[in-house]
């Protein structure tokens, strides 16, 4: 296969281009059903004459719809998504890309999504069902998993399947609350996933940034204890990386603490740890839940994390995390390349 995809990029690289752009406005439509054709072109940053064309073969081919409310994706054109995604990972050498990082990074595995999300969010929706798509495929019965909260894990529960093959899974929100929006909050994401799975779930009502003194007494009620524990006990973690600078605002950190994350060098935040560009971990926000020693014991770790202004973090974080497996996207990944001078 590989053979072929190199000689049709040589040799007639225009379908090669064509067939990308039909694919990606054919997944555009997927996430975003019913859509409009101004919306589309907006999102795809195309001409409307460009999409009206490429609309109407999409129809006469019978991959979409369109009706009054928008476009929408028949089941012919699911399966025509499903079977052109590895072609296209492929024909675009993202399984190189995958692997170069892989091994630069000293991770167990990197899955990279086609596209680049900073300039289709649609791309965000591929990211959480291919993340979702992996762990489905690691989960077994009698685990325990860790989940933070934030819009891009949101994704990752929302693509999660109904899985009835699988018993006894508990859910645990990996860190106490952050965020005023309650459906991207950790315990509400641990509630639907374990729904998802045919699972249970315990929740951590604590926020974050209290002092060290009421963290304590918190930690000697039994309810929170018992919490606490399941959650040092997990197997499975799956997580968001933000900018530290980024995360230390939305934490709530006061300015006298943002200057001092500068001054430490923090790039990157993953599961209330800051990182600085040696992957070492140069503030903890005080809160219950997963810390940085957990993570050496867990079986699995799942980072999933898109835009190129977090290539630093995504570096900072994920560097030798041997049980740790990072999903991005191609503009993300082309990036951490670059940062990293790796060649393919």
């Amino acid at each position: 296969m590989q053979d072929i995809l190199r000689l049709q990029k040589k040799l007639i690289p225009e379908l090669v281009d064509l067939m990308e752009k039909r694919y990606n406005i054919l997944r555009t439509i997927y996430y975003n059903e019913p859509v409009g054709r101004r919306v589309l072109a907006n999102t795809l940053s195309l001409g409307e004459r460009v999409v009206r064309t490429e609309v109407e073969f999409l129809k006469s081919q019978n991959l979409i719809e369109i009706n009054a409310p928008g476009m929408t994706v028949t089941s012919e054109g699911t399966e025509i998504l499903e079977d052109l995604k590895e072609y296209v990972h492929e024909i675009k050498g993202l399984s190189d890309v995958e692997q170069a990082i892989k091994e630069a990074l000293n991770l167990k595995d990197v899955i990279v999504v086609s596209g680049d999300a900073d300039d289709d969010v649609t791309i965000l929706k591929e990211l959480g069902k291919s993340a979702a798509n992996y762990a489905k495929n690691q989960i077994k019965s009698g685990d325990i998993i860790a989940i933070t909260g934030g819009s891009t894990i949101k994704q990752v529960v929302d693509s999660f399947p109904k899985m009835n093959n699988i018993k006894d899974v508990l859910v645990v929100p990996a860190r106490g609350g952050m965020g005023r929006k309650v459906e991207t909050q950790s315990n509400s994401l641990a509630a639907r996933l374990a729904e998802r799975l045919n699972g249970t779930y315990k929740l951590l009502h604590v926020p974050e940034n209290l002092s060290n003194d009421i963290l304590q007494t918190l930690t000697r009620q039994k309810g929170i204890q018992e919490v606490i524990q399941f959650i040092h006990k997990a197997n499975i973690l799956i997580y968001g990386i933000g900018r530290a600078d980024k995360m230390g605002l939305k934490r709530g950190l006061s300015q006298e603490q943002l200057d001092r994350l500068e001054e430490l060098g923090a790039v990157g935040e993953a599961f209330g740890c800051y990182f600085d560009e040696d992957s070492k971990v140069v503030w903890v926000t005080p809160t219950l839940g997963i810390n940085i020693d957990d993570i050496t014991t867990l079986n699995l770790h799942i980072a999933v994390a898109a835009g190129k202004d977090k290539v630093d973090a995504i570096i900072a974080t994920e560097f030798g995390k041997k049980n740790g497996v990072l999903v991005t996207d191609e503009g993300a990944a082309k990036k951490i390349m670059e940062k990293l001078n790796l060649q393919v």
